[in-house]
């Protein structure tokens, strides 16, 4: 599985890419894999406070998950900062689970403080990328977006992850073109599409399979927006 393949999984996108629901999911099948292992999900989005992987925290922790979260996230606070407790997975091997990285080049910004922890550690950097957003919609803007980021953070792109959705009024004919999109922008750039997301209910067993993603992930609804 993808989000095994390392100990760290690093997951940043533009806005609406559902990066934050991936992270939550990557959280989420990581512990059902590693049943007793220590597993946690770091919700480092310091610029949008709005759509945040805490938002699940509730559930993650009923499942064993640690979830770390910014000073004064879901407060009033305009300028929720890092907390000292994200080290853990550096210091501590036997822990292994997700960043999930804001406010895209801005929030990226992060990793780049992080450097010389991030160089020994056994970590992967995955771009969410939902086709259905205006700024990664064609293959010109992921291509942007990705340099952006890599530049932002000090660190490669290891590959694309294919979000593209429209919350529960997805269909799969959207999901199927939004991947031929990310398979254009990854032969353009180099960044191999690893991954297409489908939520659940939205393909059959039948549909999945004519996907051409390596790995396909089925994610579970866990982060609730208000309108």
């Amino acid at each position: 599985m993808l989000f095994t393949d390392k100990r760290l999984n690093i997951i940043v996108g533009a806005y609406g890419s559902g990066k934050s629901e991936v992270a939550v999911n990557c959280a989420r099948l990581i512990k059902q894999e590693k049943k007793d292992g220590k597993v946690l999900l770091a919700d480092l989005d310091i610029v949008n406070p709005f759509y945040r992987s805490a938002d699940a925290a509730s559930e993650l922790e009923q499942q064993g998950v640690r979830v770390i979260c910014p000073s004064y996230a879901n407060s009033n606070v305009d300028a929720p900062v890092l907390t000292g407790e994200m080290y853990v997975i550096f210091d501590d091997p036997e822990y292994s689970g997700v960043f999930d990285i804001g406010g895209e080049d801005m929030g990226a910004n992060v990793l780049g403080s992080l450097k010389s922890r991030l160089e020994t550690a056994d970590a992967g950097l995955y771009m969410v990328v939902n086709t259905l957003r205006p700024f990664t919609s064609d293959v010109q803007g992921i291509a942007q977006m990705a340099s952006d980021l890599q530049e932002a953070a000090r660190m490669k792109i290891d590959g694309y992850i294919n979000n593209t959705n429209l919350l529960e009024h997805t269909t799969f004919e959207e999901v199927m073109e939004g991947e031929k999109i990310v398979a254009e922008a990854a032969r353009l750039t180099g960044i191999p599409l690893l991954a297409t997301t489908v939520m659940k209910g939205v393909a059959s067993p039948e549909q999945r399979a004519s996907l051409i993603a390596p790995e396909i992930i089925e994610l579970e609804r866990k982060i609730r927006y208000n309108y």
